[in-house]
């Protein structure tokens, strides 16, 4: 018969504890140590940690019941149970295979373990004096006013074992330590006389003082860890390596320590909570915790005590970290990912290659970058015109790009409308569409989820792709916690780098301008939120929107006439064309002029509505200026752009270079200049609305033919002092002592 020693079986025992199984599961631990090859005598050994089941003999006789059968249970039982109580093996397997969605996949948290920790002895106090151990652990542990409870009386079940009763719970530790410095070192006299055989014990979360179940405890300050496979030495270094936040270790007079660790719970379910967490942790470095001892109100051995003609008595108090957070962090730490420390010596003749740039002088690949603007910029064309630019190997906005594959992670658009953008600018780009296949496009409008639960969807959908970009427009779909807030946003950014190191490419998102002017502000404070966005990425292109003067929008007009003309003569009148003189192609007179002396009627006819067309294109045209900080690349000059529709184009000419954004005036230019545009049909059409908007007022308050200059002012919801001033302007009304009427005129039927 094979046997499976070698998988060291009686190690993984530790792990299950008998007293939590159910009888046929304990029949199947010793069928599956049988099968493998054991002796019933580890089946008995471990059977004894259930002492409130175990029976002498009964092991030996079942195990001679077990004949085997065609179907045995094995090994692998064994292993499933500890696998499920937190064994976890120490190397891998040797044959690889697929995760389950029941395989462990989480961090390790292990600072030690049973073979590694060391030993560390536990002397007994050199003086014994009872009142005094349980004085000290009853101020490490409580409060004056907290109530305590302990059990000292018990009771002896069928087996002779002595069991505890439900004990007292009716004094605080105020009380108890009053009496107890007054008992001249009889314990007895203040808790009770208790039975040697059996020892006596209490609780250590404070209790209401009605009872000692889990209802009474008051808070959730302390949790047990106890265990009794080690030897107490080992134990004792084991919880020592681990630095848990002890507040009190007791040797319990037989074969475990009783730690009393901080877990400062605010509530039973965070209680339940931290405390799996903590016996989870401790099962991984080799201390196999009893789990019975999960419930606030557990009973503990209580120090000051003789079992047996052993002493119960407080090893340590206060030991490890200080708190359960303390503890927490640092647990969580001891097992990060995080790499080691590099030494800039040993850097030094061996630097690393940078990454290729993937945007020249701007952004290397497997960066992040992050374009900003108001709405309506053309941000998503920008985006698509950087895809095609990326998937051609062509220049975007003046900027060369790496060839690749990318992503397009669509947020915003339905799918039809996105394929078609693709498209348009495509043909606008005036691009060959040789390399449709490098560009992919995941249309996510309406399926959308928070950018922690897209990033591992979209890593492992895009693991095999080999990208060198994925862009992701616009994230303010898919943004997680509060805009404003730096920690949040640190954390919803690192989802970026996430998606940037897993899968080796660059990301690049765009995000909206904050509301209101953005006059005074540098380029990278201008996006909405929290600073984070702005100093996170590794390239910030900042649009602002550039103002226009009628100028050029004139200018610009006799240009796309003119371009317009070339090209209706070259397809009409090649000939007359090749012999215009230059001055006449620059001029829309000029070249409007040659076309209706050269074109057919019909041709010409049909021309003049284009440029219609022309014009009203042009007066659809916006300019933007880029901004650019940069981590990697030294700062460019900002860069001029025309937004075309649907394309942006880079101002080679110079033509915007002087002109100011907006968003650069300060307020009192733009509120000039807003008032400037206003036209005198727009003033009065405004006056007019006013003196409708007032004689309105007075008719409605007019009930009884006084109208007070309060009433007015209280229907319009206006100062009356405005009133005043409305009523001056309007030449219909009068107002006299605060009573406003109508004038002679309009009493008269409009003749004095």
């Amino acid at each position: 018969m094979d046997t499976y020693k070698d998988d060291n079986l009686d190690e993984l025992l530790d792990y299950i504890d008998p007293a939590a199984l159910t009888y046929q599961e304990w029949c199947g631990v010793g069928m599956a140590l049988k099968d493998a090859g054991y002796d019933c005598s580890l089946w008995d050994s471990w059977s004894q940690r259930d002492t409130a089941r175990y029976h002498s003999g009964e092991c030996e006789k079942k195990w001679r019941s077990f004949a085997g059968s065609e179907h045995p249970v094995t090994a692998g039982t064994i292993v499933h149970m500890a696998l499920e109580n937190g064994y976890r093996p120490q190397s891998a397997p040797k044959e690889s295979r697929a995760l389950s969605w029941d395989d462990y996949i989480g961090e390790d948290y292990v600072v030690t373990s049973r073979k590694e920790a060391q030993d560390i002895p536990i002397p007994e106090p050199q003086t014994w004096n009872p009142a005094q151990e349980l004085s000290r652990y009853i101020e490490t542990l409580f409060e004056a006013e907290d109530f305590v409870g302990y059990v000292t009386e018990t009771w002896q079940n069928k087996d002779g074992k002595y069991l505890p009763t439900s004990g007292c719970c009716d004094r605080t530790a105020g009380q108890l330590l009053e009496a107890l410095g007054k008992c001249g070192g009889d314990i007895g006299a203040v808790v009770g006389d208790y039975v040697e055989e059996a020892g006596a014990w209490i609780r250590f979360n404070p209790l209401d003082g009605k009872g000692g179940k889990n209802e009474n405890v008051t808070e959730y300050r302390y949790a047990l860890v106890e265990s009794d496979v080690l030897d107490v030495e080992r134990q004792n270094g084991i919880l020592h390596e681990m630095q848990l936040p002890i507040a009190c270790l007791v040797y319990s007079g037989g074969k475990s320590l009783h730690a009393i660790v901080r877990v400062d719970a605010p509530n039973y379910e965070e209680y339940r909570k931290r405390v799996d967490f903590l016996y989870e942790v401790c099962d991984k470095n080799g201390l196999k915790v009893d789990r019975q001892n999960r419930n606030p109100s557990r009973l503990s051995r209580m120090p000051g005590i003789l079992r047996n003609g052993k002493k119960q008595f407080l090893v340590a108090t206060n030991i490890g970290l200080s708190s359960w957070a303390e503890w927490k962090d640092y647990i969580d730490s001891v097992t990060d990912d995080l790499p080691e420390f590099e030494s800039m010596a040993e850097a030094w003749e061996h630097m690393p290659e940078l990454s290729p740039p993937l945007i020249e002088n701007v952004l290397r690949q497997g960066h992040k970058m992050l374009i900003a603007g108001p709405s309506k910029a053309g941000k998503s064309y920008a985006l698509i015109e950087m895809s095609i630019a990326i998937a051609e190997g062509r220049q975007w906005l003046g900027w060369q790009c790496a060839r690749g594959r990318v992503l397009y992670v669509n947020l915003e658009l339905d799918r039809a409308s996105c394929l078609h953008r693709f498209r348009d600018v495509y043909q606008a780009m005036e691009l060959p569409a040789a390399n449709l296949r490098s560009i992919d496009i995941w249309n996510l409008r309406g399926v959308t989820e928070p950018m922690d639960r897209l990033a591992p969807k979209l890593i492992r959908r895009a693991k095999k792709k080999q990208y060198i970009a994925v862009i992701i427009d616009p994230i303010y779909k898919v943004i997680t916690g509060d805009e404003n807030s730096a920690d949040q946003m640190a954390h919803f950014c690192n989802q970026f780098d996430k998606v940037c190191t897993q899968l080796g490419c660059a990301v690049i998102y765009c995000h909206h301008h904050s509301k209101g002017a953005q006059g005074g502000k540098r380029s990278m404070d201008r996006a909405s939120g929290s600073g984070v966005f702005a100093r996170d990425p590794d390239a910030l292109i900042d649009m602002t929107e550039l103002e226009l003067t009628d100028e050029i929008l004139k200018q610009e007009t006799n240009s796309a006439i003119c371009e317009a003309c070339i090209e209706k003569l070259r397809q009409h009148a090649p000939a007359v064309l090749a012999d215009a003189a230059p001055d006449e192609l620059l001029s829309h007179v000029e070249s409007l002029k040659l076309c209706r002396d050269n074109l057919p009627p019909a041709v010409y006819d049909g021309f003049l509505g284009e440029i219609e067309t022309v014009k009203r294109t042009v007066r659809q045209r916006t300019a933007w200026r880029l901004d650019g900080t940069l981590r990697e690349f030294p700062k460019f000059e900002p860069k001029n752009l025309w937004f075309r529709y649907p394309v942006h184009v880079e101002d080679t000419v110079g033509v915007l270079k002087d002109l100011q954004a907006e968003s650069e005036m300060p307020p009192f230019q733009r509120g000039n200049k807003k008032r400037g545009e206003k036209t005198k049909e727009t003033y009065a059409a405004q006056k007019a609305d006013k003196k409708a908007a007032l004689l309105n007022a007075f008719h409605a308050c007019n009930m009884d033919g006084a109208v007070t200059l309060k009433d007015m002012a209280e229907y319009l919801g206006i100062s009356e002092k405005t009133v005043r001033r409305r009523v001056k302007d309007c030449g219909e009304l009068t107002i006299a002592d605060n009573s406003i009427q109508l004038s002679e005129m309009e009493n008269n039927g409009g003749t004095k």
